[in-house]
């Protein structure tokens, strides 16, 4: 079919698509029209969509039907109207008749954004995604990402956009407790820079354990963001190990012209796999009782890759880890408050309860 007989279709199927909703519209009332669907709206066109782009030969009304959530309205007059306000949005959205039936289907060559190789929903998912990178904000890292985004933003038709800035309140991100890295763009470019030329660097470090200032030289293998903040993992010159340092405890950073290569029985999974989150130290077998109230949402998350859980008569559940001895893991413990009871170790279990003698000194 050529591009003439194509626009002419697409014209055909706008009137009938104006047509079938004039046709079942009620003529005595009065439909306010809104700027933005709703949620349920947004949702139900984002499946439809997403379908239409997934399918080179189109799909029926019933087809269409069958790929939206059953609690979801899916009358056919519904979804005529969902079609239409995806083809408002910019989509040009055609029909065939194969076999005696109506199928719907984008316009061929308009299934992906030549220039990024990007579905129209796969640009408005990373639309929405901006906020997981709002941490970052203030490094190059966070810059080059928003650029990309804003590149992505912009293949959008304004309707689109629209349509994106509404998943936003369907699909929230709750990023937790976090570091801001906005004043420590110097440190996180120049240690990037390092990490790219496998250079060694020299930063003085304000030591948390030591509660000083001090000098270190590092070979910089990787920045890892984790629980909320991002770390440099590198080989310490001064500790003749490799080390995790916090970024925001980086004071200041001297590159040199040392090369240095990263060994290659340095596993970085293996290094950072037995914290319970970002501290390191010796490994410890953990086993911990949850009583019946705790468990029925403790057993729902991954808290650790080496967990195993048992189920224990009444409800109650044991929970079997191998993570660092640290204090992260003793305050991770205290966290679930009665909930939670020590098996083992020993050392863990009358550091959790002096711990807990502490906090209640203190109230």
């Amino acid at each position: 079919m050529n591009s003439v007989e194509e626009r002419g279709k697409l014209r055909g199927n706008r009137r009938a698509i104006r047509n079938a909703l004039d046709a079942t519209a009620q003529p005595c009332r009065t439909v306010r029209k809104s700027s933005m669907p709703r949620n349920d709206q947004a949702i139900r066109q984002l499946v439809i969509l997403n379908k239409l782009e997934a399918s080179r030969h189109g799909l029926t009304l019933s087809q269409l039907a069958e790929a939206i959530d059953p609690a979801a309205t899916r009358h056919p007059r519904t979804l005529r109207r969902d079609l239409a306000a995806i083809e408002a949005l910019g989509w040009p959205v055609l029909t065939e008749r194969i076999d005696g039936q109506v199928r719907w289907k984008l316009l061929e060559g308009f299934r992906n954004i030549p220039a990024l190789r990007l579905s129209p929903t796969e640009l408005m998912a990373l639309t929405v995604s901006r906020r997981l990178i709002a941490p970052l904000e203030g490094t190059e890292l966070h810059a080059s990402l928003q650029s990309a985004m804003g590149k992505a933003s912009a293949a959008l038709s304004p309707q689109g956009l629209e349509l994106a800035q509404q998943l936003e309140h369907t699909f929230s991100v709750g990023l937790g407790p976090h570091k801001r890295y906005r004043h420590h763009r110097d440190v996180v470019e120049r240690v990037t820079q390092a990490i790219a030329q496998k250079t060694r660097i020299q930063m003085r470090y304000d030591s948390a354990s030591r509660g000083r200032m001090t000098r270190r030289e590092v070979d910089p293998y990787r920045l890892w963001y984790a629980s909320g903040g991002l770390y440099l993992v590198g080989y310490c010159h001064v500790r003749k190990e490799p080390r995790l340092f916090a970024v925001e405890r980086i004071k200041s950073v001297t590159p040199t012209d040392f090369p240095y290569q990263i060994p290659l029985r340095f596993d970085f999974d293996a290094f950072v796999e037995d914290s319970l989150t970002v501290m390191r130290g010796p490994r410890m077998i953990v086993e911990l009782e949850f009583d019946k109230k705790t468990a029925a949402w403790v057993k729902d998350r991954i808290w650790h890759p080496s967990q195993q859980l048992t189920r224990l008569p009444r409800g109650r559940m044991k929970m079997t880890l191998s993570v660092a001895d640290s204090r992260e893991v003793v305050g991770w413990v205290l966290s679930f408050g009665s909930g939670a009871r020590v098996i083992r170790p020993e050392s863990l279990r009358k550091t959790v309860k002096q711990e807990a003698a502490k906090i209640m000194e203190a109230l």
